[in-house]
C-alpha cells in the first residue's frame, strides 16, 4: 500500500526576494560600519594633533623657564632641540626639551608656529584640509596668550 502524501511539493531553498532582502540589509550595514569607521579615523587624527600640541605646550613652557622667552619665530620648535645660535645667553638653554624630532602632523605637513611677542606663541596644524584658516576652519590649533 501506498500512502498518498498531501503535502505540497514546494521546492527546497530561498526565493529570489529573500536573497535581495538579505543582500540589501548586508549593504545598509556595510555603509554604516564604513561611515564609523571614516569619522572615528578623522577623529583620531585630530585627537593626535591635539596630544602633539600639548606636548609642544610643555616643552615651550620649559624653554621659557630657562631663556625668558619663548622661541622667535625664525627660530621655530627646532629651538626645543638644537639651541639656537642667536640666543643672548646660550648657558641658559638646558634643553634638548623634546626626545626626538619634531614629528609631521598627522597629515604629513610640518605643525607651525609663530610667537608675536615674548610672553606668546601660536602652534597650530592646518589640518586634514592643508590649507591655513588661522585657527578656523580644520585647523588643530593652541594659541597662548
Amino acid at each position: 500500500m501506498r500512502r498518498r502524501k498531501n503535502r505540497s511539493r514546494r521546492p527546497q531553498g530561498f526565493t529570489l526576494i529573500e536573497v535581495l532582502l538579505v543582500l540589501a540589509i548586508l549593504v545598509i550595514l556595510a555603509s554604516l560600519v564604513t561611515v564609523s569607521y571614516v569619522n572615528i579615523g578623522r577623529n583620531s587624527r585630530r585627537s593626535q594633533a591635539r596630544i602633539q600640541l600639548g606636548v609642544f605646550k610643555q616643552a615651550l613652557g620649559l624653554y621659557q623657564l630657562d631663556i625668558g622667552t619663548f622661541p622667535a619665530t625664525n627660530q621655530g620648535l627646532e629651538a626645543l632641540r638644537t639651541a639656537p645660535g642667536d640666543l643672548r645667553n646660550p648657558a641658559k638653554w638646558n634643553g634638548p626639551y623634546l626626545n626626538s624630532e619634531i614629528p609631521l602632523d598627522p597629515w604629513d605637513m610640518p605643525y607651525q608656529y609663530e610667537a608675536p611677542s615674548n610672553d606668546s606663541f601660536k602652534i597650530w596644524s592646518f589640518g586634514p584640509n592643508g590649507e591655513n584658516e588661522n585657527g578656523a576652519g580644520d585647523d588643530v590649533y593652541d594659541f597662548s596668550q
